[in-house]
């Protein structure tokens, strides 16, 4: 008789095998100590609720009798969201890295009752193929190696957690107060030279037929593209071209839905073609701040139009009734009584409109929403509209009055049946303050700026020497392994510490705070050099290292009314080491009276601009003509 126990679980993803007749168990203490008690291992099932091969396994093993039983009487079998518990999924990671290099969801990992990785894979067919052995067989091989050759699986396992100590460290660090982020007030950020050196790499490194990089699978890589608009903007002609032609492929492709504007996750094909049709809202908030930012430098290219299909998606199918983004929807949807991958994304609209649409992963995830709250503002400013702009403050407003309490973010995911258990990771806390930093630049509105400012203090302290330390709370299972691998290298998404490292950056120029401009440099110098030499997981190091080094420069443009010509010509200034703040004197005042530096005496005159250096401002200029002068000086 099955006891899951996961059909009151948070997750939409656990509550899809709720009805499994495995006996699966939730992530904590309990299982690994249920393990220990009837020493057997634990196997962990790693996937999230719109991945097709987890559907896929689910129904070829998961639901399979035989195979529960076996799981029952030699395991304690435990099931993770990966977005609800993103340190287990990178710990897991990882130590599957050990086994194979094709690395996915699901994850299907075994370990011992204390937490530690002895045998790792994604996903097992039910019948061997081509050399992969079938699920059973894997059982049946954990199964002997525990019985029989326990000092091997103890081996395995203390060699697999030294890796995960290492690679730790490498990423980020971790101690036994949790994962951490740490600089110190003598690392050097690389030269701006050698950032553009960069560009020059990856321009050798495109595929020239398809546009993009790699061959197939074939992913956008959003971080990676806003590093190249931002090199672009500081002067590199090359770095926006070849963003450009990337977007240019991409919107042109069967990646890219052409009736409600939202991008795939990845193509499997060289060409772009046969797209994998799950959607994530961190890949389409990722693409939407790159064509937002783009279009301020190209806009009669492709960035406004795909912007705006994008957000126009967010808006349409991933925004909630109360103005939250909810993290992806479905490859699968349900036709003619069965699921079928990627169908109804192949029919016109009239064939839509008579099915079904693909089901929706109702988690509203803090840091995901922080990356799409930027995406928003950013584009919303760039091409003056305000429905993006409202639907950033939406999602804004709806996280400060639920997953934030006393300042600090608290929940990091929720779901109509409540907050999650699992405590806010990083990126929770750095791409939600940065988020908010730029909804107060793009909305004039002082709030935001004050609420990123408390969660940043709250995340952030100094000690004694300068040094920044950022300690998010451990999951105890990996504390007590030693195996919390803390924040690693990131492709498809924006990283936590470089959210908070962008967010520091914006309150240093608003405030004139150097403290401020010193955890940014902290948290961004080590993994901007390591950038340098593998830019594909430190692009957003790479961009923001490029701000950081450059002089600062703030413009702040007054004007009574948002749509005034000056405030356009304002915000085309925007790049990396200037900030452009479009305010009302009413905002000014508002901004100056929180303690934003920048803004105080700003609310004299309107239309003014005053373009200042370090909060050294010039004279206010009154016209465009007069502004593009002192812009120019």
């Amino acid at each position: 008789m099955s006891d899951n126990r996961l059909g009151t679980a948070v997750s939409p993803y656990l509550r899809a095998h709720a009805d499994n007749p495995v006996d699966w168990r939730e992530w904590g203490t309990e299982a690994f100590a249920e393990a220990a008690e009837r020493d057997v291992p634990v196997f962990v099932s790693i996937g999230y609720a719109t991945c097709h091969w987890c559907h896929v396994m689910a129904r070829e093993s998961f639901s399979d009798p035989a195979i529960a039983d076996e799981l029952r009487r030699d395991f304690v079998s435990v099931k993770v969201d990966r977005e609800e518990r993103p340190d287990v999924d990178s710990s897991a990671m990882i130590g599957a890295s050990a086994f194979t290099q094709n690395l996915g969801w699901p994850l299907s990992v075994f370990m011992t009752p204390g937490g530690r990785v002895f045998y790792a894979g994604t996903y097992f067919p039910p019948e061997p193929v081509q050399g992969h052995p079938s699920f059973r067989q894997v059982l049946g091989a954990v199964r002997e190696a525990w019985t029989d050759r326990r000092d091997e699986v103890d081996q395995n396992a203390d060699g697999i957690a030294a890796a995960i100590t290492a690679q730790s460290q490498a990423g980020g660090g971790a101690d036994d107060a949790g994962s951490e982020a740490r600089g110190g007030p003598t690392t050097a950020l690389p030269d701006p030279s050698a950032v553009h050196a960069v560009v020059d790499r990856l321009a050798e490194a495109e595929d020239r037929e398809f546009g993009g990089f790699g061959s197939a699978p074939k992913f956008p890589n959003a971080p990676l593209l806003e590093f190249l608009v931002d090199a672009g903007a500081d002067g590199d002609a090359q770095a926006l071209d070849l963003a450009e032609r990337t977007l240019t492929a991409i919107a042109g492709s069967d990646l890219l839905d052409p009736l409600d504007g939202g991008v795939f996750r990845y193509a499997t094909r060289r060409d772009w073609s046969v797209p994998h049709y799950e959607r994530m809202l961190y890949d389409n908030a990722g693409l939407l701040a790159t064509a937002g930012a783009l279009a301020r430098h190209r806009p009669d290219g492709i960035a406004p139009q795909l912007a705006r299909g994008i957000a126009r998606f967010l808006h349409a199918v991933l925004r909630t009734a109360d103005g939250v983004f909810v993290a992806a929807q479905d490859s699968e949807s349900t036709i003619d009584g069965r699921r079928v991958e990627g169908a109804w994304y192949r029919e016109d609209a009239a064939g839509r409109a008579r099915l079904d649409p693909p089901p929706l992963d109702d988690h509203v995830l803090t840091g995901w929403n922080g990356l799409a709250i930027r995406a928003l503002a950013i584009t919303g400013a760039a091409l003056a509209d305000p429905t993006m702009i409202e639907d950033a403050r939406s999602a804004a407003d709806r996280l400060l009055a639920t997953h934030v309490r006393d300042g600090a973010v608290v929940i990091r995911s929720s779901t109509p049946r409540g907050p999650s258990a699992a405590g806010p990771a990083l990126e929770d806390i750095g791409l939600f303050a940065e988020g908010l930093a730029e909804l107060a630049l793009a909305s004039g509105e002082a709030r935001y700026a004050t609420a990123a400012r408390t969660i940043v203090d709250d995340a952030v302290t100094l000690d004694d020497t300068g040094r920044a330390r950022v300690v998010v709370g451990a999951d105890p299972v990996l504390a007590a392994a030693g195996t919390d691998a803390g924040e690693q290298p990131q492709t498809a998404l924006r990283s936590g510490s470089m959210g908070l490292a962008g967010a520091a950056a914006r309150l240093a120029e608003l405030t004139g705070d150097s403290r401020y401009r010193s955890i940014a440099a902290q948290l961004v110098a080590g993994r901007a050099n390591d950038g340098l030499r593998q830019p594909l997981g430190h692009a957003d190091a790479l961009a923001l290292a490029l701000e950081l080094a450059r002089p600062s420069r703030e413009v702040v443009v007054v004007v009574e009314h948002p749509d005034d010509p000056m405030a356009r010509r304002g915000v085309a200034e925007r790049r990396p080491g200037t900030l452009v703040a479009v305010v009302t004197p009413e905002q000014a005042r508002a901004f100056a009276a929180a303690g934003f530096e920048l803004f105080v005496d700003r609310d004299a005159l309107a239309p003014a601009a005053y373009v200042c250096h370090d909060m050294v401002c010039a004279l206010p200029a009154r016209t465009i003509d007069a502004l593009a002068a002192s812009l120019s000086a």
